[in-house]
């Protein structure tokens, strides 16, 4: 085995080759020259990459290896874990960033050159844009590494830093879903809107990944901590990479309330979502720390001591926004700090957002908006309450998370500049801070809106009735006829594999775009894998382009593309129709376009729903199953017969749809009854 050699397991087999593991296992068996492995362990052997790869070509099973899916087996296989292969690859892409010669004055550097030279280029990128004290950590040596830093810098040349290293990092936390607590795009640049003008400095305490203090766009500095040491640097990285040249990053490890990296700085705003009920956040050594301005929170509420600390840090008049569990709101441990934040008038405005909007996503977490009292200014007297749980949705959905958002910005908007805001029947209202100062000084939303009329009232509830009545005539109108009995078919059959290979269809993932930071470009909805699954409309945003204007253009649907979500296990295929076309592919979402002279599109979308045909395709994991969709099978049929087919998939589709909408008014009109028999809107007759 060659020195410096990358080294890649079953499982990176399987994914290079398109199969499963029980496929390699069967080549392992079956084939004297399958490449030995040339380390791991009895049962999680490693196999030469490079040897593994000629073996795939020789045998026809590889005719190319994507150049992102090799620099992933390099970060992979790297001896000392992915974190020092991210680590080694980003300090490499800052040097490359810095130098627009770099790929011309490297590639033709052989090893030992690059070895000697890069680590003292990487070590003076790093110095130079976080200052000596940088939290990332090179090896004395990458000899080890350089066969990663060799296929980095040329995915580099194609994508830029920024994207590279987002491809890396990305990679890596979907690789470990359950280390990590991530605050989702949506929400991040809700907190950051929330801020106002684009702050000149901002601080996240407990940065993370670094989603808040991107989604930030600070002109002058950015600061974070991160107690997980590998993480900070990472982050460090990312921020470093993605952002322009001119704004300070500094990034520290350490716990933030037990050792502050920033003692003594103060910023124009604070983003943070705080590690929630964390017992052990210093309560037994703090309890004379004189940041704890507005009382000594108990040992119950981290999330309060998290508050303050972040209060502390910003200017007079500086905004705060935090991510807070809906318990913080109401539990009787913290009704003193809550109470003082009220009366001195930091706290402002308490948003409950949708349940599922960040983790953990069986909760419907708050928003918590402060500024820290300015002491030439009286204290606001009111506080904006905000539920968005109560915002209407489309059809049977609940609200998409851009209505959400503009909603919320637009009351806090109102209310920021005016003081107060006209209140919104079971969504938002202003109340005096007096009548919240009571034994409970409990600041949940929902507990002093007002409730929405019974959906509008009797009249509106008899308009509901009628056009469920009228849904109902239809659905049974378009049901399917009986079935005809028949004998089980033995059609020919391929996959969609084959047809995207001979051209009847072009497959596409989704996941990738980004949006224009200056909104130069229309912002386009994404089609969600649960929009997908649940007939709905575009919810999702579009992540944020690079500081510098540049944006990666997303797969866009057109009308008839077939897209199919890849993570559930369901049988759902949807025909995109003219409503949705335009919007962007989301994650975990395939595009199959057919070429109409030749494949049909609802004959193809309707039989991927089959259930066999979705469970052969399938593979399953611990907790998820994932569909391969290049293994769904497609009879070979003669478009005549495809259209026949087609066009009875088509009927069935609109009578799911037809159930779909008669499900949901069924549920609108009971709940109406229920809701105005109980507050007296409606009578009992």
């Amino acid at each position: 085995m060659p020195e410096h050699a990358s080294e890649v397991t079953a499982a990176g087999i399987a994914r290079l080759a398109g199969v499963g593991r029980a496929a390699v296992s069967n080549w392992r068996r079956r084939h004297d020259d399958f490449p030995r492995p040339v380390g791991g362990s009895d049962t999680s052997p490693t196999y030469e990459l490079t040897a593994v790869e000629r073996w795939l070509h020789d045998q026809g099973k590889l005719p190319s290896v994507p150049l992102h899916e090799r620099l992933w087996q390099r970060a992979g296989s790297h001896p000392d874990g992915v974190p020092a292969a991210l680590r080694v690859a980003g300090s490499m892409l800052m040097v490359f960033q810095g130098d627009p010669g770099f790929s011309v004055s490297y590639s033709a550097a052989s090893d030992d050159e690059l070895a000697a030279r890069l680590p003292a280029d990487m070590e003076k990128a790093l110095a130079a844009r976080f200052g000596p004290e940088h939290p990332v950590r090179l090896p004395d040596r990458i000899d080890d590494a350089l066969p990663l830093l060799r296929t980095t810098a040329k995915f580099a040349q194609d994508t830029g830093p920024a994207q590279t290293y987002e491809f890396l990092f990305g990679r890596y936390l979907d690789a470990n879903p359950r280390q990590f607590t991530l605050t989702p795009q949506g929400p991040a640049e809700l907190m950051a809107a929330l801020v106002g003008d684009r702050p000149g400095s901002v601080l996240d305490p407990a940065c993370g990944s670094g989603a808040l203090l991107r989604a930030s766009a600070a002109s002058g500095a950015v600061h974070g901590q991160e107690i997980d040491p590998e993480l900070a640097s990472l982050t460090a990285l990312r921020l470093a990479i993605g952002s322009d040249p001119a704004v300070r990053i500094r990034v520290g490890p350490g716990d933030s309330l037990r050792q502050d990296a920033f003692r003594g700085v103060t910023v124009d705003t604070v983003l943070c979502h705080p590690p929630f009920n964390d017992r052990n956040w210093g309560y037994d050594e703090l309890g004379y720390d004189p940041r704890w301005e507005y009382g000594f929170p108990a040992r119950t509420e981290s999330e309060l001591a998290w508050l303050q600390h972040s209060l502390a840090h910003v200017r007079d008049g500086g905004t705060v926004v935090m991510l807070m569990p809906p318990a913080a709101a109401s539990r009787r441990s913290g009704r003193r700090v809550r109470a003082d934040l009220l009366r001195r008038g930091a706290l402002r405005a308490v948003v409950a957002l949708p349940a599922g909007a960040a983790p953990p996503h069986g909760l419907p977490l708050h928003l918590w908006v402060l500024r820290k009292p300015d002491p030439d200014r009286r204290p606001p007297a009111e506080l904006l309450l905000f539920d968005a749980a109560g915002i209407p949705g489309h059809g049977a959905e609940k609200a998409p998370w851009y209505a959400v958002s503009a909603a919320v910005l637009e009351a806090w908007a109102a209310f920021d500049r005016h003081g107060t805001v006209q209140g919104r029947p079971g969504v938002s209202r202003t109340l005096p801070v007096i009548e919240l100062l009571d034994d409970d000084v409990d600041v949940t939303p929902a507990r002093h809106l007002p409730p929405a009329a019974a959906d509008g009232g009797a009249a509106a509830l008899e308009s509901v009735r009628d056009l469920l009545a009228k849904t109902l005539r239809r659905t049974a109108e378009i049901a399917p006829a009986p079935p005809a009995a028949g004998e089980p078919a033995r059609w020919p059959t391929t996959t969609v594999g084959e047809l995207a290979r001979a051209g009847a269809l072009v497959m596409r993932a989704g996941g990738g775009g980004t949006a224009p930071v200056d909104g130069s470009a229309a912002r386009h909805a994404v089609l969600t894998e649960h929009d997908v699954a649940a007939g709905g409309d575009p919810t999702g945003l579009l992540p944020p382009g690079r500081p510098d204007g540049s944006f990666e253009e997303p797969v866009l649907v057109a009308e008839g593309d077939v897209v199919v979500p890849v993570l559930g296990g369901g049988a759902v295929a949807r025909v995109v129709d003219g409503a949705t076309a335009g919007a962007a592919l989301g994650r975990n979402v395939y595009l199959l376009r057919p070429d109409t002279t030749a494949l049909d599109p609802w004959f193809l979308a309707g039989f991927l729903r089959g259930t066999a045909n979705t469970r052969q395709a399938s593979s399953f994991a611990s907790t998820s199953t994932r569909l391969d969709v290049r293994r769904l099978q497609v009879p070979r049929l003669p478009l005549a017969d495809q259209r026949r087919y087609g066009e009875r998939f088509r009927t069935l589709a609109a009578f799911e749809e037809a159930l779909r909408q008669a499900t949901h008014l069924g549920d609108r009109l009971v709940q109406g009854l229920y809701d105005g028999l109980t507050d007296g809107t409606v009578r009992p007759g």
